[in-house]
């Protein structure tokens, strides 16, 4: 199965793994898990790296040789999945979330989540 995941996830998953439930971890370390990243993850990263937000000071190039090193696939923003953003109800108003959200409905990608806020919107998403 596809899954895309939200940034919390892959932070947790590389800085923090004790953080990650029995259920993500599983998912994450199943072989049959055909495992996706955003360019919106690292550029999430990167922003709030810059912002010194608590969580973050992480090099995002470093994330994302790691990633691709783990034989995760990269998913580009496209116009479509931004075009989609506007379908979305105003459920959660983080802008990097909104446009994983898009781009799993786009894509029929299941997003991984922790966050509640996000697990609320209908489409391809479970909260882990």
């Amino acid at each position: 199965m596809n899954f895309l995941l939200d940034t919390q996830i892959i932070l947790w998953a590389y800085l923090e793994p004790e953080r990650l439930s029995d259920t993500a971890r599983s998912i994450l370390e199943d072989e049959n898990s055909h495992l996706v990243f955003s360019a919106a993850n690292l550029w999430e990263i990167a922003i709030k790296r810059g912002l010194k937000r608590k969580g973050f000071q992480v090099d995002p190039r470093v994330i994302r040789g790691r990633m691709l090193n783990d034989r995760y696939e990269e998913l580009p923003i496209h116009s479509q999945h931004a075009i989609a953003v506007d379908t979305l109800p105003p459920i959660h108003k983080d802008p990097f979330d909104r446009i994983l959200i898009a781009q799993a409905m786009v894509e029929g990608i299941t997003l991984l989540t922790a966050d509640r806020g996000i697990a609320r919107y209908p489409g391809p998403i479970r909260k882990v």
